[in-house]
């Protein structure tokens, strides 16, 4: 165990720091708020210290609701950051998704158009969670057409429907999350691993892709990804 710590810490610190470099791109004053929430936090218990008379146990204190504080500032921050380079891009709801936490299992791209607006399925214990992304006219007939795939597989079990954007009736990418997370839970964990079963004969638009069977023609070349 002791042989591990030396080399996680580094990989700790450097994730750390590449995120505060992500972080700085798109918030160049993050540095400066940082150190601004330290120094007045541990300022405030400090002088808190010298009113009761306790001024060294209050500057331990300090320092330790400094660091809590500059870390809890930092984090939001840099989420805010990552939510705004996400944002408007091409399978950004997917990415989100994808770090819900555990209980979830994520397919992406289950649906998609020749716009490129794409739907995407989520499946824990609040049930089966689509998520579209794309033009909201054209999207909800994307949703349509996966809810009634879904029905025809889980009849029983709850399905959710959604679509990010900023418009009315619409979730911001950054409630993504807190939304799924707000879902009353009310399947089981076996009953979602049986969902989830279920769900896999659907797959999504690379396995049900055709692959011609065979051997590949002469000089015929795979299409290269955009």
């Amino acid at each position: 165990m002791a042989r591990k710590e030396p080399s996680e810490n580094p990989g700790r610190l450097s994730q750390i720091a590449q995120t505060y470099k992500m972080t700085r791109q798109a918030d160049p004053r993050i540095g400066l708020v940082i150190a601004a929430v330290g120094i007045v936090t541990f300022g405030v218990i400090l002088a808190l210290g010298f009113l009761i008379g306790h001024p060294i146990y209050a500057g331990i204190l300090g320092a330790l609701l400094a660091v809590l504080a500059m870390a809890v500032v930092f984090g939001r921050r840099a989420e805010r950051a990552a939510f705004g380079q996400l944002e408007g891009k091409p399978g950004a709801a997917a990415a989100v998704l994808q770090n819900v936490g555990r209980g979830w299992t994520v397919t992406p791209a289950v649906a998609m158009n020749k716009s490129q607006d794409v739907v995407h399925r989520a499946v824990g214990r609040a049930g089966v969670v689509l998520i579209g992304e794309g033009n909201p006219n054209r999207v909800r007939s994307l949703l349509a057409g996966e809810k009634r795939k879904v029905a025809r597989v889980v009849f029983d079990v709850p399905v959710h429907d959604y679509i990010v954007g900023d418009g009315e009736g619409q979730i911001p990418l950054k409630k993504v999350r807190a939304t799924l997370m707000r879902l009353p839970r009310t399947l089981s964990g076996p009953k979602t691993t049986e969902v989830n079963d279920r769900l896999r004969a659907l797959g999504d638009l690379m396995s049900n892709m055709p692959i011609p069977k065979g051997p590949m023609p002469r000089g015929m070349r795979l299409p290269r990804g955009r």
